[in-house]
């Protein structure tokens, strides 16, 4: 089969070293004639896998020495809740943005812990822009935000100021671009944008800030419990942790967040260049708050659908259909996604004008 040109919104592409050697370490593994999969988690060589995805992850990110990570299960739709009972006290509030289908989904797990307060919406605009975050009561344990939205393809170009500390679900643009990691309290992600394959989820946690709610916290979502385990409180996924640190490995490579940050806006900015120039496209999201990782456009007249589909259908490319609830097309250009795959359907947005 000729090459995919991989535009997915997720589970992400990988890069074809992390593939090989992720599906090498399903067949056998370590030295010992077993698989990755079938070998004990408190293993020695799997227990190193974990401690160098944290490590990794930590160093990467520059995280200062209070944070701690873990790697568990459930998704940033579990973190929903999970943040929720870890920050805010018994009886307390917390403040919340919300710019889209995710952030909507986190008010809502938050609601089962406490006040919570949408300070900040783009819902009445269909979620096409970042809204500006106004000063956050101090009541309010943090303020709550979704970094980039995929459906609508925004993303916040600045961290927040409210006043308050900074909890954030950073799930399809972690790793993409460097931040300051000063205002947060706790950033989580699933893996399978950025990082890996779909099965873990990554807290980064102020351990400072753990352990003052005045709340008895299931184990298995309380923070604190997992840290005290190294991240092994259960039995971990371990393939998804195992090529995550593949590719983190292959990022810390590449030169770093600093690197991937310049071939990421490289992309960006043809797609984006692209839509602006094509009589036969708009974008969807405002231009300030246009999404890095996620281009979403639409064609200026929808009678052009067919042809336009068969042409990118026929260059190779899958993916881009945008989501349900706005149509159009989407295009999400992860870490491991080239350069080249961009050019390929800038080219074919090119010819289809042309034929027009």
């Amino acid at each position: 089969m000729d090459k995919i040109h991989n535009f997915s919104a997720g589970p992400c592409i990988l890069p074809p070293e992390v593939l090989k050697e992720a599906s090498e370490a399903v067949k056998i593994w370590g030295g010992n004639g077993l698989s990755l999969i079938e070998m004990s988690h408190r293993s020695k060589p799997f227990v190193a896998v974990m401690e160098e995805a944290r490590a990794i992850t930590k160093e990467l990110l520059g995280l200062p020495d209070r944070f701690e990570i873990l790697y568990l299960q459930g998704g940033a739709s579990l973190g929903f809740l999970t943040a929720a009972y870890n920050f805010i006290p018994e009886g307390g509030s917390a403040a919340y943005s919300d710019t889209g289908t995710w952030a909507a989904k986190a008010v809502k797990e938050a609601k089962h812990l406490g006040h919570i307060e949408v300070v900040a919406s783009s819902k009445a605009s269909g979620y096409n822009a970042i809204p500006h975050t106004p000063s956050v009561a101090t009541k309010h344990s943090y303020f709550h935000y979704t970094t980039n939205n995929t459906i609508y393809g925004t993303q916040y170009k600045h961290i927040p100021e409210p006043g308050v500390p900074l909890i954030a679900d950073m799930s399809s643009d972690i790793m993409s671009k460097k931040f300051d990691s000063t205002p947060f309290q706790l950033i989580y992600a699933g893996a399978q944008k950025n990082m890996g394959p779909a099965g873990t989820v990554m807290y980064a946690i102020d351990k400072e800030a753990l352990g003052k709610t005045g709340r008895e916290i299931p184990s298995y979502l309380d923070l604190g419990v997992h840290l005290s385990k190294d991240s092994m409180f259960n039995t971990p996924p371990v393939f998804s942790i195992f090529t995550t640190l593949l590719t983190l490995r292959w990022l810390k490579n590449l030169g770093g967040i600093e690197a991937i940050e310049a071939r990421n806006n490289a992309k960006s900015d043809l797609i984006y260049g692209e839509i602006d120039r094509n009589e036969l496209f708009t974008g969807y999201a405002e231009i300030d708050s246009r999404s890095t990782m996620n281009a979403t456009f639409q064609l200026r007249d929808s009678n052009h659908q067919e042809k336009f589909n068969a042409a990118w259908t026929d260059a190779g490319i899958s993916g881009i259909n945008g989501h349900r609830s706005i149509g159009g097309y989407r295009a999400s250009m992860y870490n491991a996604l080239p350069l080249e795959s961009v050019q390929v359907l800038v080219d074919v947005m090119k010819e289809f004008e042309r034929t027009i």
